[in-house]
C-alpha cells in the first residue's frame, strides 16, 4: 500500500443500511426536509438508518411510493441516536439498532440481492401501521 493510499484509509467500523423505494446513486446524500416515507408524509425531521439488514429490508418494503425497494449501504456524515418508535415503544434496548439524525447520510453502496418479507407479512405490517394511525398514534419521530 502507497503511503498516499494509508493516509486516505478509513476503517469501515460500522455497517449502516437505509431502506427506501428513492433511486440513488453512490456519493447522493440523503437530507432532512423531503416528504417522509412513513408517518403523515410531511416535510421529515430526520432520516433513518439501521446496522441490521432485516429493520432495513422492513423500510424499504413500507417505504411510500411506486418505485422499486432498495437498499443502500450509507454512511453517516454527522451524530446519530436511537430511533424512539423503535426503542421506546417496540423494543427496548434498540434489538433492531435502527437509529435517526438530523445530518445527512452519504449512498456509499447497494445491496443488490436480499431477500424481502412474505408478503402476508408486510400485509399485517401495514395493516397494524394503519390500525395504530387511526387510533391516533403517531410517529414520535413527528413530534
Amino acid at each position: 500500500m502507497t503511503e498516499n493510499a494509508q493516509k486516505n484509509a478509513k476503517p469501515f467500523s460500522q455497517t449502516f443500511f437505509h431502506g427506501t423505494k428513492a433511486d440513488l446513486k453512490l456519493g447522493d446524500l440523503i437530507e432532512t426536509g423531503f416528504n417522509s416515507n412513513f408517518g403523515q408524509n410531511n416535510k421529515a425531521k430526520y432520516i433513518f438508518l439501521t446496522a441490521t439488514l432485516d429493520a432495513a429490508i422492513w423500510g424499504a418494503e413500507l417505504a411510500l411510493g411506486n418505485g422499486r425497494e432498495r437498499i443502500y449501504l450509507v454512511e453517516p456524515t454527522g451524530p446519530i441516536e436511537n430511533d424512539p418508535d423503535l426503542t421506546d415503544r417496540k423494543f427496548p434496548g434498540n434489538p433492531t439498532m435502527s437509529y435517526r439524525s438530523i445530518h445527512s447520510f452519504k449512498v456509499v453502496g447497494e445491496v443488490s440481492s436480499w431477500q424481502g418479507h412474505s408478503i402476508e407479512q408486510v400485509k399485517a405490517m401495514k395493516d397494524g401501521l394503519n390500525k395504530l394511525h387511526e387510533q391516533g398514534i403517531n410517529s414520535l419521530n413527528e413530534i
